[in-house]
């Protein structure tokens, strides 16, 4: 099934797609291999990759549909295993179309295991004029793990100059400990009449905004210095930095276009890699595509 980049609505007689994704990720000697992968529905990923060498092992995430709209429902549980380094990303941005009555889902969730390592690195969430969507990310890791990852999410299709004043979206991202510990949380529940589109305390009128987060035990509040320089607070692109007692640094940014954030992001990125998983940055080859 094709999708084309206009405002697409299921036909009622189609049904919905139903996506399944299980990988699991292991050490072996002095490598990390997809040990496991299963799935149903439309939902693939592409062989593993090595380009930073046999220690860290990179999986393209494929929905070949190229979108979801209402009635869609994503799963995605990856598994990686002690001393495991995954990096984990998308070949282009997630769209979601409008919808009538009915939610589209998408729901991800990683466990890592003692000593593993987590670069998730999805791009962009593209929200339709109309859209109806929930999509959750929740990562559990031991105090011995880190991560690093973002979302980001930009609200119509601006190059078109469609604004999102329709719609609704509960987004949710969650890190936590394997006992139940939360270490934070993140819930926004907007609608195109929400007032947090507009409030100074919210978007501000910036339609697209993003969160990076990076945690681990080589975490500390020095880390806060690494990325202030990066930081920017201007007409295109505000940002802000919140080192937490928890082990855990974020990066919140709101910007006028999608590329501005993507640039900032992968510059931020960029300089926490070492820090948090003491492995150089490797840009993505997907980036220069």
């Amino acid at each position: 099934m094709s999708v084309r980049a206009t405002a697409w609505v299921a036909h009622p007689g189609l049904a919905p797609w139903k996506g399944e994704l299980k990988l699991r990720f292991e050490r072996r000697e002095h490598r990390t291999v997809l040990a496991e992968q299963r799935h149903q529905g439309p939902l693939r990923v592409q062989k593993p990759l090595y380009p930073e060498g046999p220690g860290v092992c990179h999986t393209v995430l494929v929905h070949p549909p190229g979108g979801l709209v209402e009635g869609d429902e994503l799963q995605i549980d990856v598994e990686v295993g002690s001393d495991a380094h995954a990096v984990l990303s998308t070949p282009s941005a997630t769209k979601w179309y409008k919808g009538i009555t009915g939610m589209a889902r998408q729901i991800v969730q990683v466990h890592l295991q003692d000593g593993a390592q987590l670069d998730y690195l999805p791009q962009e969430n593209l929200f339709f004029r109309q859209a109806r969507a929930t999509n959750r990310l929740a990562v559990t890791l031991p105090a011995t793990a880190s991560a690093l990852g973002w979302e980001s999410v930009m609200l119509g299709r601006l190059g078109s100059g469609e604004r999102w004043d329709e719609g609704e979206l509960r987004l949710e991202t969650a890190l936590g400990r394997p006992d139940g510990e939360l270490l934070w949380t993140e819930r926004a529940l907007l609608s195109g009449t929400s007032a947090l589109l507009r409030s100074p305390q919210g978007l501000a009128c910036y339609p697209v905004f993003g969160t990076l987060w990076a945690t681990g035990p080589r975490c500390s509040p020095a880390w806060v210095g690494a990325v202030e320089p990066a930081l920017a607070f201007h007409e295109s692109l505000r940002a802000g930095v919140t080192h937490f007692a928890s082990n855990l640094l974020l990066v919140r940014a709101v910007a006028r276009n999608m590329e501005i954030l993507r640039r900032a992001m992968t510059e931020w990125w960029t300089k926490l890699r070492p820090l948090v998983h003491n492995v150089p940055a490797k840009p993505l080859r997907l980036w220069a595509t």
